[in-house]
């Protein structure tokens, strides 16, 4: 079955340059002993500012201790700073067509403090939108394989994709730091580490876009969020030479299961694909193509955005481990498709060797189908020395030592 991708939508930081706001300072400033000074952006009375926005913060002889936010009627609008102190994040995007006011408190190291005050209005809802897709959901469990993915309609323009990328957040317990990677087209956006996850991994993605601006006079439709964890290490290997599929839990060879893949004039791709979705039934359905036909299908494992499955197929039971005759799915018996649907995860790793055809970017979760070399170039911010020098394991590798987490690079 041939598919369409599904594509999401995407995020823009907002940068203004840092307006020092007078009249609200609580000390004023002693001979010999000078308060810190607060910047804030947006400034005092700005209008129009996309819900999206952080709030700008540059203090001078000082540090933050206190950002209060509250919209007209006092609520509070919880956030925190990030790392480097430049900006104050809301939790979740702000409201259209709402007032808000911040307060930001400093201290010097004398005990000095200032306090700065701006009141800001934000946009009404645009009439154009990017739609965002995130493809984690809450207190699910996934394989060791899994990208965080997030998809873009339309897709993000070059120049905007680090805005969006900065606002793009994993969070792994043990920590295991790794790069977003664009696809050309700026419709997809995969973050992985340079190995696969270790079992038993949480994993925590905001992807905060409501109200980014995306480019085109578009910006992006919702904030989204979720917590999930990674289960057992399954991965399946299949081979369009003999016809067979490998099946490993851990690292142990667990099964064997016949096949029968894409013949020629529809071959199967070759290539490193992630397990996208999981249907205990569903249909084929390619009118339109040159190939039309509607088949309902049991216990179908989604590996392209193109319509390449693993599926049951009784039709194909005579020759499966002799001849490939399929559409380009791997076609195994109702009895093991069933077994591997209580076996698999959505994120487990499948390598399929030995077709006609090669696996193209971005059709499917194809983060592993590259070098760590070629997948760190695909981040549109720079990418820490540390990170570019590690190299990613072969299917089989070892799950390896913890390391320090990181986001948004």
């Amino acid at each position: 079955m041939k598919r369409q991708r599904r594509v999401g939508v995407l995020v823009a930081m907002v940068a203004a340059a840092p307006l020092v706001m007078t009249g609200c300072t609580d000390n004023p400033i002693k001979k010999g002993a000078p308060p810190p000074t607060v910047a804030l952006t947006p400034g005092g009375n700005a209008a129009d500012v996309p819900v999206s926005t952080e709030l700008g913060v540059s203090v001078t002889g000082g540090k933050v201790t206190e950002v209060a936010v509250t919209d007209a009627k006092g609520a509070k609008v919880d956030g925190v700073m990030r790392a480097d102190g430049a900006s104050w994040l809301p939790d979740r995007a702000l409201r259209y067509s709402q007032s808000y006011t911040a307060r930001v408190t400093a201290v010097n190291n004398k005990g000095k403090t200032t306090s700065q005050s701006t009141t800001f209005t934000t946009m009404k809802k645009p009439a154009k939108q990017t739609k965002t897709t995130l493809y984690v959901k809450d207190n699910e469990t996934y394989g060791t394989a899994l990208p965080v993915a997030v998809d873009f309609d339309p897709g993000i323009p070059k120049d905007k994709r680090a805005d969006v990328q900065r606002r793009l957040f994993v969070t792994t317990d043990p920590p295991q730091p790794g790069v977003w990677h664009w696809t050309d087209d700026g419709k997809q956006v995969m973050y992985r580490a340079p190995e696969f996850w270790q079992s038993g991994t949480k994993i925590g993605v905001r992807a905060a876009l409501g109200g980014l601006p995306m480019g085109n006079g578009s910006y992006g439709d919702s904030d989204r969020g979720a917590s999930a964890k990674i289960g057992d290490k399954v991965s399946l290997e299949i081979d369009g030479k003999t016809k067979q599929m490998k099946v490993f839990k851990g690292d142990k060879l667990t099964k064997k299961i016949p096949v029968s893949l894409g013949k020629p004039g529809t071959p199967s791709s070759s290539g490193k694909m992630v397990i996208m979705e999981k249907f205990e039934f569903t249909v084929f359905d390619t009118t339109g193509s040159a190939d039309p036909y509607v088949t309902p299908v049991d216990d179908a494992q989604r590996l392209t955005w193109g319509g390449e499955f693993i599926h049951s197929a009784p039709w194909s039971v005579g020759s499966q481990g002799y001849d490939n005759v399929s559409h380009g799915c791997t076609n195994v018996s109702p009895e093991d498709a069933n077994w591997l649907m209580k076996v698999t995860h959505v994120g487990d790793l499948v390598t399929v060797t030995g077709t006609e055809a090669k696996l193209d970017p971005g059709n499917g979760w194809t983060a592993w189908n590259m070098s760590w070399e070629e997948y760190v170039k695909g981040s549109a911010l720079p990418v820490p020395e540390e990170l570019k020098a590690r190299t990613a394991p072969s299917p089989a590798g070892a799950a390896p030592a913890p390391s320090p987490t990181t986001a948004g690079r």
